[in-house]
């Protein structure tokens, strides 16, 4: 299990033109990011996500073993001030990042020539 603080981060912030903002990891010369960090980056909810990875590894397009890793975030609890908790969040590698965004250009690129069809 990786540990984001023994990683490099990169942090994209928000521009002023309202571009998104993405915090990522950056670890053994990839790019992680979580489900819900890859929805915000393809401007998607994270069920799209989830389906595309699904169907990435259902179809052996990608190992899910080889592509994500469980890495361990300590965050200052909530309710009890003084008090750490660890959670384990599962991170996709560029390699998966790349692959839901060719799914999701995909269904976008269809749909667009379909619609374009249609109006001939």
């Amino acid at each position: 299990m990786m540990r984001p603080s023994a990683m490099s981060e990169i942090v994209l912030y928000q521009t002023a033109d309202g571009e998104i903002k993405i915090d990522t990891v950056f670890h053994d010369e990839t790019i992680w990011l979580t489900q819900a960090k890859m929805a915000e980056l393809f401007n998607v909810k994270r069920p799209a996500v989830t389906k595309h990875l699904k169907n990435i590894f259902e179809s052996g397009e990608l190992d899910e073993q080889v592509v994500s890793s469980i890495m361990a975030h300590t965050t200052q609890h909530g309710a009890i001030n003084g008090k750490t908790q660890t959670k384990k969040i599962k991170y996709y590698n560029l390699d998966a990042i790349i692959a839901v965004g060719y799914n999701l250009a995909g269904r976008a690129a269809t749909f667009t020539m379909a619609e374009s069809n249609s109006d001939v």
